[in-house]
């Protein structure tokens, strides 16, 4: 691509993003990173000394548009970060994770960036039977599904030869993080065995979802960073593998098998309304994408910190109640007005 990048990543200090950013230190890029640090600069503490980055606590709804200068990739990945943190209020949702990225995209190409990749989700897909490429229909049934759809719309449109747009739908992401979750379904799973010895499931199991671990997501920015332009302006890949298309009745057990722990379930909710089962051919035939890690790789290093005590649940590790304790204490009152200057 070229020498001495300089990358700025939105949600930089959030579950993916505190994975990302020492990936790109290591790759040798300038990196800065904005975000509103709900859950602080601690995810990013192994990297803090480093030269090349830089931090800044902002919003990008507001944020101002001097800091794109000199920047050469932006990566947008600010967002409220899942389909139940997307119905706490709906519209600051739609606020955040649209409007926001559309700011941000639009700010992007005005200060002369010259590549913005988009974080979206496969959840776009809803519900869906038989396996979905790019090409398939849609199908968003949350806010935060819809959100990243007109997220996606409103980047392609920017796309030139001057500004390169790569759209990224994400499989649900797995796997040990400085700013950890146990919202997400592998994760929440080791922990339910680690702390019950039984793992909690969505209803009714036979929902299909595609899993990817966080250090591949940052594999994939890494590997769409270093494609030529001609492979990735204007396109859309889903990201992961079919190998890891899982019924969650069937990732359930394979995680207790990857632990060694006797499989014992425990149902909660009601039926899940999202199924899709996603094709990843056209990213690993496009650009060589393919994944390093498995559920049972991730299973694992999460088990064995649990074991080691170099990893807790807490409130902070479940993002719909930390996003709530922090709006009942107006912690983060200044965050959720919508300033008229958004877009």
């Amino acid at each position: 691509m070229f020498r001495n990048v300089h990358v700025l990543v939105t949600g930089g200090g959030g579950y993916i993003g505190s994975v990302l950013v020492p990936r790109l230190l290591k790759e040798g890029y300038k990196v800065k990173v904005l975000d509103r640090f709900f859950f602080g600069k601690e995810t990013l503490e192994s990297v803090s000394k480093n030269p090349r980055l830089t931090l800044i606590q902002d919003d990008t709804r507001w944020f101002d548009p001097k800091i794109l200068k000199n920047v050469d990739v932006v990566m947008d990945l600010a967002a409220l970060s899942n389909d139940p943190s997307g119905e706490l209020d709906p519209q600051k949702t739609l606020d955040i994770n649209y409007k926001g990225r559309a700011r941000v995209a639009r700010l992007s190409k005005e200060s002369g960036v010259k590549r913005y990749i988009l974080a979206s989700s496969c959840s776009i897909y809803g519900f869906r039977d038989g396996l979905l490429s790019e090409k398939s229909p849609i199908n968003p049934l949350t806010t935060y599904a819809k959100a990243n759809r007109l997220a996606e719309i409103s980047a392609k449109k920017l796309a030139s030869k001057k500004f390169i747009v790569t759209l990224l739908r994400f499989a649900t992401v797995f796997g040990y993080s400085p700013r950890m979750r146990f919202d997400l379904a592998v994760n929440g799973m080791v922990l339910g065995f680690f702390k019950n010895k039984q793992i909690p499931i969505m209803r009714d199991g036979t929902q299909w979802r595609p899993f990817i671990h966080v250090k591949d997501v940052a594999e994939a920015y890494v590997k769409v960073i270093k494609s030529p332009a001609d492979k990735i302006n204007g396109e859309l890949f889903n990201v992961g593998s079919d190998e890891q298309n899982y019924q969650i009745l069937s990732l359930a057990k394979e995680v207790a098998k990857s632990i060694k722990i006797p499989f014992k379930k425990k149902w909660y909710g009601d039926p899940d309304s999202r199924s899709y089962k996603i094709s990843f051919k056209k990213i690993n035939d496009k650009l060589g994408y393919k994944t390093k890690f498995t559920v049972g790789d991730g299973s694992r290093e999460i088990y064995s910190a649990l074991q080691k005590g170099t990893l807790t649940d807490s409130i902070k590790t479940r993002t719909v109640e930390w996003y709530k304790y922090l709006l009942d204490s107006k912690k983060i009152a200044d965050s959720i007005v919508i300033k008229n200057t958004v877009l």
